[in-house]
C-alpha cells in the first residue's frame, strides 16, 4: 500500500506477496528479541554503574532536603527477592536502551521497500536522529525527576507530614518508565516525518489538524507520563508540540524535493 502512495519511476519495486511480507516481519521481530535479550545480558553486567546513575536523582533531591528521606537516600527493600528481580528488570531495560539502533535499523529495513530508491540513503539519518531524540528524551525525564518527587511529596501533604523510604522496585520503575515514556515520546518527529515518506499522511493534513493533534499530544501525554506531574507532562508536551511543526516543515521541503526529482 506504501509503494503505491508514492509512486514514481525512482521507487524501488520491492513489493512482496503478504506471506512474505509476514516472513519478513517475523524475522526481524526475532532479530530485535536477540538483541535485546544480548543488552540485557550487557546491562546485567553493567547493573552497578546503571544503579548508581538511576538512583542519582533521589540522592540530588535527598543531598538538597537531607530530612526528606528517612534512610538516607537508600533504598528500602521489604522482600528478599527484590533485589533480584529488580536487578533483572534494571538490566533489560537497560539492554533495551542499549540496542536501540540495531532496533532501529530493523524497523527501517522492514519499511524501506516502500521508500524511493534515493530516500533509502536516509538510514543513517533515521537511526542517528531517533537514537539522539531518545536520549535527548530520557534526558529531560532524569532531568525533572527530582522535581516530580519533590511536587509528589508536596502535594501529598509536604515534608513536615510525608517523609521517604521507597523501595527499589517502587522507584527504578517510575524512572525507568519515565525515561522510557520520554524517549518513545521524543520519536514523535521521526514516525510523522516516516508516515510521510510513504504517503500515509501529508503535510497539508498535519496542518489541518494542528488544533486537535494538539489536545491529542496533552492527552497521550497525561496518559504516557507515569508521575502524572505537571512539571514533567509539560516538560514533555511542549517538545512534542514543536516536533509536530516541525515534521510539517520537513515533509514540504521532502515534497519540493521530489516534485524537482521528477521534473
Amino acid at each position: 500500500m506504501a509503494t503505491e502512495a508514492i509512486g514514481g519511476d525512482d521507487l524501488d519495486d520491492g513489493r512482496m506477496p503478504l506471506m512474505e511480507h509476514l516472513g519478513e516481519l517475523r524475522d526481524r521481530l526475532i532479530k530485535c528479541f536477540i538483541a535485546i535479550a544480548a543488552g540485557a545480558v550487557i546491562g546485567f553486567l553493567l547493573y552497578e554503574p546503571i544503579f548508581d546513575f538511576l538512583i542519582g536523582p533521589y540522592k540530588d533531591l535527598c543531598d538538597a532536603e537531607p530530612d526528606s528521606s528517612i534512610t538516607g537516600c537508600a533504598l528500602l527493600a521489604t522482600d528478599p527477592l527484590e533485589g533480584f528481580s529488580v536487578r533483572i528488570k534494571v538490566s533489560t531495560y537497560g539492554g533495551i536502551a542499549l540496542v536501540l539502533p540495531v532496533l532501529l535499523y530493523q524497523i527501517w529495513r522492514f519499511v524501506s521497500p516502500g521508500l524511493y530508491a534515493k530516500e533509502k540513503r536516509y538510514a543513517i539519518p533515521f537511526i542517528g536522529s531517533a537514537v539522539v531524540l531518545f536520549i535527548m528524551g530520557a534526558g529531560i525525564a532524569y532531568w525533572t525527576m527530582p522535581k516530580a518527587i519533590d511536587f509528589l511529596v508536596a502535594i501529598g501533604g509536604g515534608e513536615e507530614n510525608i517523609v521517604t523510604a521507597y523501595s527499589p522496585s517502587k522507584y527504578f520503575q517510575l524512572i525507568v518508565f519515565m525515561m522510557l515514556s520520554f524517549g518513545i515520546g521524543f520519536e514523535f518527529p521521526v514516525l510523522l516525518v516516516a508516515l510521510e515518506l510513504v504517503g500515509v499522511v501529508t503535510p497539508e493534513a498535519l496542518a489541518r489538524v494542528r488544533r486537535y493533534a494538539i489536545v491529542g499530544i496533552a492527552v497521550l501525554v497525561a496518559v504516557i507520563t507515569p508521575s502524572g506531574d505537571p512539571i514533567s507532562m509539560l516538560a514533555l508536551t511542549i517538545p512534542m508540540v514543536i516536533f509536530y511543526e516541525v515534521a510539517i516543515i520537513i515533509g514540504r521541503v521532502v515534497r519540493r524535493r521530489r516534485k524537482v526529482v521528477a521534473t
